[in-house]
């Protein structure tokens, strides 16, 4: 015969594990992603003084660049966390912003951050356009009856000319 005692101590240690290892999958995983930022090196960029060789050498190529005038260099970073298969959600973000001058020299360094995040919310999945909201089924079968049926075109026996009238 078992002693009771052990058998309850088991159920417990077994309920535990379990609790534990359920527990363990929900726990956020968490993701850096883009420019990782050192706030040393970035307070070495001076406006005046830094060129674009001196930033580029100290920070490293930007993640993008402007695009018509070249003005401004972007460094973009984003940390992420996501609960087992949800939709990651930014969790803190940063956009330094570098400018500058026509002479390629730093003319300021600028750090934005969540403000910049634009959350966009489709509504049930769906594109709103304007116009006909037509079905499949009229889509498919629309034009049936409509071939050979005269119109605008410029088939042989269309009598304008495009002209002041017909002749």
């Amino acid at each position: 015969m078992r002693n009771p005692a052990t058998v309850q101590t088991r159920f417990w240690l077994i309920g535990l594990t379990v609790v534990a290892l359920a527990s363990s999958g929900c726990s956020r995983i968490r993701q850096s992603q883009g420019y990782l930022i050192d706030e040393t090196l970035l307070t070495s960029i001076q406006p005046g003084v830094d060129n674009r060789d001196s930033v580029a050498k100290t920070l490293g190529r930007p993640s993008f660049a402007a695009q018509f005038d070249a003005g401004e260099w972007y460094y973009v970073s984003r940390n992420t966390g996501q609960y087992a298969f949800a939709n990651p959600k930014v969790l803190e973000q940063t956009i330094l912003i570098i400018s500058f001058d026509k002479a390629g020299n730093v003319a300021k360094v600028e750090r934005r951050g969540m403000e910049q995040v634009a959350r966009i919310s489709p509504e049930k999945d769906r594109t709103i356009t304007l116009g006909r909201d037509t079905g499949f089924l009229q889509e498919l079968f629309g034009n049936l009856g409509s071939v050979g049926a005269g119109g605008l075109g410029g088939g042989p026996n269309n009598t304008n000319t495009g002209r002041d009238g017909p002749r």
